[in-house]
């Protein structure tokens, strides 16, 4: 298990998306700037003849989706309203708009243009990884838009409607406005940390927080894509194309979600080892749900694949494109509150808490007479290897004594301790001994355990199974070392496929030394 209780504190988990800090592109849903000027903004009719501008007001909805949400950076928000826009597609009121607008959501109040009272809207169907959603608004009489079918090149002249987030104070004083561009490139990128799209269009139409979900449109009132995020610095503004679009939106107004596993997420990464799809909220009942994934979780591997580390959401749309949403897939989950591991299944077996040495041992590694020193933590952890370049692992950045030679009985092995002569000679400096051999296998872990018996010298507590999500085999607990209340733990491992054998020694003086114990077994990779 990583020690990650002060990423938040220092801000460094990087976001690219979903109204959060860390970067210059927004979602276009909560925390959008100001209103545009006049100068940025078109209410007026377009030259063509045949059709009146202003009539699309009455296609474009503004929601409001309410809910309990946990955000990485601000924490748990309840009975949190975020504001979005929609647009709708059928007489009878269907609506389309972003997943990352409804996703989640308790419920969703939807405005009508020229109504102050919302409507009701259900969700009907979503797709995590092409953020697009349809919603079912209550029965009335609606004005839909239908979908330019001619081609869409550049410096096409466009629209962006909706009702981007402002300096209102309530989310009824939102008001809704159109921008008028041009389509800059039909090609652009659509892989960013909260969707995962091929290729999407770039436009110079305005859009602002609240406008996702919204339609760019052309002169004529046809939608021409759905607009999703926005680069406020540089102007760039990015749209999902109707024609990618259409058959997706028509599966999902059947009730059939695509690509999705029941999660509001978004890819984040520290830049320090921590990867993962952050859990902002999961639907009741979904394969996410039903596995015990919690808003708040970091999604960090499916099917044995660590996601993420792109700070985009392409390897976890790829994993769930490629099995299938409904599929049993291993998965890898860590608790940021708490920084527990859990591993499990998706349509399988839930998950369950995964070993952990800081939450095994707490109480068998003395405080001594400071009870602040239970809850110390090592600062930083760095990446160390042998002197071969078999082994590498992090290690805590003050056992900055490093000794990488090998163990001739053995093979590829490093050393690692504040001071390493006190670590092998007293009891009194925690440290690190890792071995890695490719001759010996699954068979030989008892023996192994055997060859390095320090029961002269501490008590000897015994030997119990030991597995997490990259290695099994067994684990010889030592307490008392030399009359102190220094523990050492002796594991010998196999991975999966039995290709090697590694042996590591831990000695733990404090409690922290048990989460330094957890980030080597979460680190440690070798190639003998």
């Amino acid at each position: 298990m990583r020690r990650v209780s002060a990423v938040l504190a220092s801000g460094v988990i990087v976001l690219a998306a979903c109204g959060g800090g860390g970067s210059d592109v927004s979602t276009n849903t909560t925390n959008g700037t100001t209103k545009d000027t006049p100068e940025s903004t078109e209410t007026a009719t377009t030259e063509a003849a045949d059709f009146d501008i202003a009539q699309v007001e009455q296609s474009v909805v503004k929601i409001a989706a309410e809910g309990t949400f946990v955000d990485p950076e601000i924490g748990e928000q309840r009975n949190s309203a975020g504001v979005g826009s929609g647009v709708i597609i059928s007489d009878d009121g269907l609506v389309v708009t972003n997943n990352h607008v409804v996703r989640g959501a308790a419920l969703l109040r939807v405005f009508l243009a020229g109504e102050n009272e919302p409507v009701n809207a259900k969700v009907v169907g979503v797709s995590e990884c092409s953020d697009l959603a349809i919603i079912q608004l209550d029965d009335g009489d609606y004005t839909p838009l239908d979908y330019r079918t001619d081609d869409v090149t550049p410096g096409l002249d466009v629209y962006a409607a909706g009702f981007p987030a402002s300096d209102a104070n309530t989310i009824e004083d939102v008001d809704y406005t159109l921008t008028r561009g041009i389509v800059s490139s039909t090609t652009a990128s659509g892989e960013t940390s909260w969707a995962s799209v091929d290729e999407v269009i770039e436009h110079d139409a305005r859009i602002r927080g609240g406008n996702s979900g919204g339609p760019l449109i052309d002169e004529q009132g046809r939608i021409v894509a759905i607009n999703y995020a926005g680069i406020d610095a540089s102007d760039q503004n990015y749209a999902i194309s109707a024609t990618d679009a259409r058959a997706i939106i028509e599966e999902l107004a059947t009730g059939n979600d695509i690509d999705s596993i029941g999660v509001n997420g978004e890819a984040v990464n520290d830049g320090e080892g921590i990867s993962g799809i952050w859990v902002a909220s999961v639907d009741s009942g979904s394969p996410a749900d039903t596995a015990g994934v919690e808003p708040g979780d970091i999604i960090t591997r499916l099917e044995g694949l660590d996601l993420a580390m792109d700070g985009t959401m392409s390897d976890y749309c790829d994993v769930i494109r490629t099995k299938g949403a409904e599929a049993t897939m291993s998965m890898e989950v860590l608790r940021f509150a708490t920084e527990e591991v859990y591993e499990g299944q998706l349509n399988g077996t839930p998950l369950e808490l995964s070993f952990s040495f800081a939450q095994e041992f707490a109480d068998e590694v003395a405080v001594g007479d400071d009870p602040a020193v239970a809850d110390e933590t090592y600062g930083g952890f760095v990446s160390i290897s042998d002197d071969s370049g078999s082994i590498t692992v992090s290690v805590p950045a003050e056992w900055a004594d490093i000794n990488g030679a090998p163990n001739p009985e053995f093979g590829p092995s490093v050393y690692a301790a504040p001071i390493l002569d006190s670590f092998l000679n007293t009891f009194d400096t925690p440290g690190v001994i890792i071995e890695a051999t490719g001759m010996r296998g699954t068979a030989d872990i008892d023996t192994t355990l055997d060859e390095l018996d320090l029961s002269d010298q501490c008590t000897y507590v015994g030997r119990s199974p030991y597995a997490d999500v990259l290695y099994s085999g067994s684990l010889d607990e030592y307490s008392n070392c030399g009359g102190t209340s220094t523990s050492i733990f002796v594991v010998a491992v196999t991975p999966e496929d039995g290709s090697f054998l590694a042996r590591l020694l831990i000695q733990a003086v404090a409690p922290r030394d048990l989460g330094a114990a957890d980030e080597i077994f979460a680190t440690f990779v070798a190639s003998p």
